[in-house]
């Protein structure tokens, strides 16, 4: 399937020299999943509220700011006549809810993850929740400031947090769309006093007051096709995953994200590997970096690896220009899901140490499943006795 009838010409663009006060206003005015950016060569970039949010950029600045031209990471593009895999594939690594679509080198429209899921929401009763989405998420309490919040979604490179109360149950969802809407509202009342003064209240002011609740979830055993519809349904980009019996107890989050991912999934031989935020990669490659993790996934026994996930996350922190790169691999199994996380300067550096820590995961994981294994065979011999 390709998606020449799924792409729509309606988009909302932006010159590169736009003030980010404006595009802020924008998110918030209309909510779009994201703006096309242009200068004088034309096509120029996408930006999303997520990118908006976590920068530093001030109000004053321009979009260009955010528009970072790379060799490995050039502005995301995508063909009218392009297969739907590959679209997928596209948003997933751009870090994006929405591609700019060209035909015969021109900028015709564009496509969102919404489009792309509505197109193939038929098709996802063949995956579950349970296939693609990610445990142990990051949660805030009711308490935690809307300053925390910020910066767990920076330092994760995530758009939602579970809330929880102090007894651990889910209470809430907290959204970059969320902050973004109440930052603004903010600013706007800020007309006299100090300002800083001002700003440093508004992230003490606690999730609680700003979060989404009731909150709506999903289990393990749903599958893609009830997820996807639940989300579209209700203009939601996530939901939270709990047990059938229990929807206070968080298990999970799965996201539109996640199922764009597994949209990318093949069954070829090659292991498929998503890399998010590929801009980040300097002396690295694709290649190198799929060669490693398969040398890793080699040591799972008994285990088919299904889909692994790297991303890379930029801190503010500089040694003689090289930034502080987090890096993040998620491996995805028929049985079981192992990660290792890892910081460097640069992103060669982070992807070993994150490469490290899992292949000690990975070997851990081995081990427990060795023992599982060997505690059911003499379990089953000493019923025989």
């Amino acid at each position: 399937m390709n998606i020449a009838d799924i792409a729509t010409t309606e988009y909302v663009e932006v010159d590169v020299g736009t003030r980010m006060g404006k595009v802020r206003s924008m998110f918030e005015n209309g909510n779009p999943k994201g703006l096309i950016v242009t200068d004088d060569d034309g096509y120029a970039g996408v930006i999303s509220e997520r990118e908006v949010l976590q920068s530093h950029v001030e109000d004053d600045a321009k979009v260009a700011a955010l528009i970072k031209p790379s060799r490995n990471d050039p502005a995301p593009k995508v063909d009218r006549q392009e297969d739907v895999r590959e679209v997928a594939r596209v948003l997933v690594e751009s870090n994006s809810k929405v591609a700019p679509v060209f035909e015969q080198g021109d900028l015709w429209g564009v496509i969102t993850d919404n489009d792309l899921l509505r197109a193939v929401v038929e098709h996802l009763d063949a995956i579950t929740v349970g296939d693609v989405y990610t445990t142990d998420p990051v949660t805030l309490e009711e308490g935690d400031g809307v300053g925390k919040a910020i910066n767990y979604l920076r330092e994760h490179g995530i758009s939602r947090l579970p809330v929880v109360n102090e007894n651990g149950y889910l209470t809430g969802v907290v959204t970059t769309h969320d902050i973004a809407d109440f930052v603004i509202r903010q600013n706007e009342r800020m007309t006299t006093g100090d300002r800083v003064g001002d700003n440093e209240r508004m992230l003490d002011v606690p999730v609680f007051d700003i979060m989404n609740s009731p909150v709506l979830t999903t289990t393990a055993d749903a599958t893609g096709r009830e997820a996807v519809e639940t989300m579209l349904e209700n203009d939601y980009a996530g939901l939270m995953v709990t047990p059938e019996d229990d929807d206070r107890v968080i298990e999970g989050v799965v996201t539109k994200t996640d199922i764009l991912r597994a949209l990318t999934f093949t069954e070829e031989e090659h292991m498929d590997v998503q890399i998010t935020n590929i801009a980040l990669m300097d002396t690295i490659t694709r290649e190198s970096i799929v060669q490693s993790i398969e040398q890793v996934a080699d040591k799972y026994a008994k285990m088919q690896v299904l889909h692994a996930h790297v991303r890379f996350h930029e801190h503010k922190e500089k040694l003689r220009g090289t930034p502080l790169i987090q890096c993040q691999i998620r491996l995805r199994t028929n049985k079981s899901q192992a990660a290792g996380t890892g910081e460097g300067y640069g992103a060669e550096n982070a992807f070993r140490v994150a490469l490290d820590k899992l292949e000690r995961n990975v070997l851990e994981l081995k081990g427990v499943r060795s023992d599982e294994e060997y505690r059911g065979q003499l379990l089953r011999k000493l019923n025989e006795l």
